[in-house]
This record gives C-alpha cells, sequence and structure tokens, in this order.
C-alpha cells in the first residue's frame, strides 16, 4: 500500500523484551491468584491465612523462580513440535513438584519449631499434587503465551514482508511514469535540434531537469494533495507546451475544497501524458485539455477530458494503454477494490479518463 513509511521487520530483541514482560506480568498475576486460594482453602481446614502468610510467601516465590526457569527452557525449546513440548512440561512438572513438596515440608518443621514434626506421606501426598497442579498449569499457561505471542510475530513479519513487496510494486509502477515521459521529451528535443531551434530546445532541456529533479524527489509511498499534484503537472505541460506551441489549451475546474485532497504522487502523469500524445500530438488543430475535480459524498473524484482525432474514438493507438493501465494498476495496488478508474470516448472527437477514490485530506 501507499502509506506512510513502509513497514519494517520487527527487532527479535523486541519479541524477546516484549514475552519476558508479559511473562513476568503473567507470573505476578498466577501466583496472586494462587497465593490468594491457598489462603482461602487454608482457612476453611483451620489454618490462619494471617499466620501462614509469610511462610507461603516463601513457598510462592520459590515456586515462581521454579516456574521462571521452566519458562525459560520452554522458550529455548519453542522450535520443537507441540508434543516434545507437552512431554517437556510433564517432565519439568515432575521435576519441580517433589522440590514443591519439599519446600512446604519445610515450612511446615519451621512452623511448628522447636516441636518435632514427623512426615505425614497422605499430607505430603496432597501437597505434591497441589505443587504438580500448580506448575503445570503454569507451563501450559506459558506455552499457550508463547504460541499467542509466536502467532502474533509470524503476522507482523508476514504483514511486513506484503507491505514490503507491495511498496516494491508501488514504486516499480510509479517509476514506469519517468522512463516512458523522458523517452518522448527526448525525443521531441531531437526533433528541434534537427530543427534549428537551438534555443527551445536548451529550454526544454531545462525545464525536463527541473521536472525530473522534482518528481525523483517524491516518495511514491506518500500522497500529495490535489494541488501539489497539479502544479507538478503544470511543469510536465510547460515541457509540451515547448513541443506544441500555442496548439494546446490546459483549463482545471476545481473548487477550493478539493484541492487539499490526497492523491497518489504523480497518478494523473500517464493521463494528462495519454491526453497529449494521443490528443494534441494526433490532431493538426487546437486541442482542449480539460480537467475536472469534484467531492461526491465521501468520495473524490477527478476527471481529464481532451479532444482526439474520430478515428481514434473507436481504435486504440499503440502505446495509449500503458498509461492507462499504470494508472489501475496503482489504484488497484493502493485501494484495492476501493479505488476506480475508467476511461474511452464519451463522444466522436473526444475522450476521458476518470479515477474515483476515498475522500480524504491532507
Amino acid at each position: 500500500m501507499e502509506r506512510a513509511d513502509a513497514t519494517t521487520i520487527d527487532d527479535p530483541r523486541d519479541f524477546k523484551t516484549d514475552l519476558r514482560r508479559a511473562t513476568l506480568r503473567l507470573s505476578l498475576i498466577y501466583w496472586a491468584c494462587m497465593f490468594v486460594a491457598d489462603s482461602i482453602l487454608g482457612y476453611f481446614i483451620g489454618i490462619d491465612p494471617v499466620e501462614s502468610a509469610p511462610l507461603k510467601l516463601i513457598m510462592f516465590g520459590s515456586s515462581a523462580l521454579m516456574t521462571y526457569v521452566m519458562s525459560m527452557l520452554l522458550f529455548r525449546m519453542r522450535s520443537v513440535s507441540f508434543t516434545r513440548k507437552a512431554l517437556l512440561c510433564f517432565v519439568m512438572t515432575a521435576v519441580a513438584a517433589p522440590i514443591f513438596t519439599t519446600i512446604d515440608f519445610l515450612n511446615y518443621m519451621l512452623c511448628q519449631y522447636p516441636k518435632p514434626v514427623k512426615f505425614d506421606p497422605v499430607y505430603s501426598g496432597y501437597t505434591l499434587i497441589e505443587g504438580a497442579s500448580m506448575l503445570f498449569g503454569w507451563s501450559c499457561l506459558f506455552v499457550a503465551l508463547l504460541y499467542n505471542f509466536e502467532v502474533r510475530d509470524r503476522e507482523r513479519r508476514l504483514a511486513a514482508v506484503r507491505e514490503e513487496a507491495l511498496a516494491a510494486q508501488m514504486r516499480a509502477l510509479r517509476y514506469q511514469v519517468n522512463p516512458h515521459f523522458l523517452f518522448n521529451t527526448l525525443n521531441s528535443i531531437a526533433g528541434l535540434i534537427e530543427e534549428g531551434s537551438a534555443t527551445r530546445a536548451e529550454r526544454m532541456v531545462l525545464s525536463l531537469s527541473t521536472f525530473l529533479r522534482t518528481t525523483l524527489s517524491l516518495d511514491p509511498m506518500h500522497d500529495v494533495p490535489l494541488e501539489d499534484e497539479l502544479a507538478l503537472q503544470e511543469e510536465y505541460l510547460e515541457i509540451e507546451r515547448e513541443r506544441f506551441s500555442d496548439r494546446m489549451a490546459f483549463t482545471i475546474d476545481m473548487p477550493e475544497e478539493v484541492r487539499g485532497a490526497l492523491v497518489p504522487s504523480l497518478i494523473l502523469q500517464p493521463l494528462i501524458e495519454n491526453a497529449v500524445k494521443h490528443g494534441v500530438g494526433a490532431t493538426v488543430g487546437r486541442v482542449e485539455i480539460a480537467l475536472s475535480a469534484r467531492r461526491e459524498a465521501d468520495r473524490l473524484r477527478v476527471t481529464i477530458e481532451n479532444d482526439m482525432p474520430n478515428e481514434t474514438a473507436t481504435t486504440r493507438l499503440a502505446g495509449m494503454g500503458v498509461g492507462l493501465r499504470n494508472v489501475a494498476e496503482r489504484l488497484r495496488a493502493r485501494f484495492q477494490n476501493d479505488g476506480q478508474f475508467s476511461s474511452g470516448p464519451i463522444a466522436p472527437g473526444r475522450y476521458r479518463a476518470s479515477i474515483n477514490l476515498p475522500w480524504r485530506l491532507a
């Protein structure tokens, strides 16, 4: 799309940083919820949640450290298949759950100190199941988070690649204009030199230099106000007036409110060039090229009409379709189905080309 600056593919370091921050936030929320849930459960079995809070902070803080290590391993193994990830979650849970149970037992010993404490296999079994559930639950949650980030990162990269490809296509279409115009102008300069009109040829070279410098400085990925586009086309027509002298008349019918409407840069160049080449260049008498622009609801319509020989109304001249196809392809690439282009004879000896765009202001 011919938008603002082209999107670049995100730095992998940004992906890691964003994932690390999201993991930290999720870990704080997860273990805070586990702390509250365990405190409520302990209250119903006779454990004072206030007295046990410091020991629970130690237990769940240690669990958070374990899940951090588990998350690091899962991140490093992110390229493996889902089955292997699931197996890794089971293995890490099997290793970490006994550690969780051991920390809980040590906390209980500290809480009962200096009373002697006996090992209770049943209670430890429940604790083992509780720890395994929380640790495995975290592993599954982190795998889901990791997949979410990978999908979003892949979508961003794919969008960036698509936009870069589209930008390349737009530049190719945009720069098709200059070589075509340059070919015609150089032929005209050569003709003036052959005729001995060195002064006119020199003036045309200077005008061409100014025009090319202006067009090459434009970014094909930026839209421009319609008044700027018309100012550039006026420079182009100054060059053509050196060729056709007083045989060409150019009129503009455009309300003041339309001047600030945005259009793709140089989108009018092929249309005016076709009007000059197949209208003025193919006609002996005076030829009018009329440009009109109107706002129609939320649309901008720009129309270019020109006189042309009657016999070309039904027969397209060689090369006439190149510029028109260029405009149609640029509009399709830029606006998809929201930009339309039409062209064709509207009366004997009269030709019209029209573009219809979404209304946007600078």
